[in-house]
């Protein structure tokens, strides 16, 4: 009887002892599960906050706010932070959605001013829509599927930008004639172009950039080495109009205007000794008008002095016949 008693009492301790430690491994993991989740909302309120710029738009705030996240060491606390965080959160993403509208905007703007929609309107077109799914989405609250379709729209304008600038490049040669300069390279440059639009209408853009780079560089080439074939062109034009205004005393009879165009030249060939030869070309274009200006200016003044002379003359002229007839008419008298 002893014994079966002895062996009741131990299976009750093993019975009791067992249900502790259930009732504590239980306790324990929901501890643990309620912080697991504090900890998962607090650090996803945090990456928000930080993906779309907090830091930058509040920092003192974020300052303030990541120094009680650092010393946070419970689930209350953690939850607490978690609520600071998105509203930090609330304050910052109308100030962010408003600088990426900006900055789209302007890149907008910008393709269209440059003329490269006027014959591509259905590249703006694609990239427009992608923008206004961003505001939709923004407007829905779908704050990360707004940030995606944002940079989507962002990526596409960029490339429009440039193939803006190929555009206003190969513009530019085509208006200063500049292909003759190096016909070569802007053959070359309009075939990888094509590549390029042909890329982007297959939808391959990073092989659209990637010809679309290349393009851009065989234009810049062109135009430099333009500028450079140009810019002699034009001196020499310059100079042999300077030699005629002084060869007809345009630097006497018309000074003020030939010290002018002299002033303009002299700047000229400095910038062509300093290779700035986009701006010696423009100016000796400038030299060479203000030359034949002046040129023009004193040729004018001649023939109104040869005219003044010749009715000087004339009156000269008459002024003696007149006397002459006086004395016709004198001597007659006394006869």
């Amino acid at each position: 009887m002893k014994k079966n008693i002895f062996y009741l009492l131990i299976i009750l301790i093993l019975t009791v002892s067992i249900s502790i430690s259930c009732t504590s491994t239980d306790k324990a993991t929901t501890d643990e599960t309620q912080a697991g989740s504090a900890a998962s909302a607090v650090e996803r309120a945090r990456q928000r906050a930080i993906d779309f710029d907090c830091p930058a738009y509040f920092p003192s705030d974020w300052e303030a706010l990541e120094g009680r996240y650092q010393a946070a060491e419970n689930a209350a606390a953690r939850n607490a932070l978690a609520s600071e965080y998105d509203d930090l959160f609330n304050k910052t993403v109308p100030l962010y959605a408003q600088a990426r509208e900006d900055e789209i905007t302007a890149m907008r703007e910008q393709v269209i001013r440059s003329g490269f929609t006027d014959y591509f309107p259905e590249y703006l077109a694609k990239a427009d829509e992608i923008a206004l799914g961003a505001l939709a989405k923004y407007e829905a609250q779908d704050y990360y599927g707004a940030k995606d379709a944002a940079d989507a729209a962002q990526s596409e304008y960029e490339t429009l930008l440039m193939g803006s600038r190929i555009f206003t490049a190969r513009q530019e040669i085509v208006d200063r004639g500049f292909s003759q300069f190096d016909a070569d390279n802007f053959l070359r440059a309009d075939e990888v172009a094509q590549t390029a639009i042909d890329a982007y209408d297959a939808g391959d853009r990073d092989a659209a950039v990637a010809r679309g780079e290349e393009a851009l560089l065989r234009y810049n080439l062109v135009l430099s080495n333009g500028w450079v074939a140009y810019s002699s062109v034009r001196r020499d034009a310059a100079v042999a109009e300077r030699e005629a205004a002084i060869a007809e005393r345009a630097n006497i009879a018309s000074r003020e205007l030939f010290r002018d165009a002299e002033g303009i030249f002299t700047h000229a060939e400095e910038d062509l000794a300093n290779e700035n030869y986009s701006s010696a070309g423009l100016g000796f274009v400038e030299a060479e008008a203000k030359f034949a200006i002046a040129r023009v200016d004193a040729n004018d003044k001649r023939q109104r002095a040869e005219a003044a002379i010749r009715r000087a003359e004339e009156r000269v002229g008459a002024s003696n016949e007149t006397a002459i007839e006086a004395e016709r008419i004198i001597e007659g008298g006394s006869r």
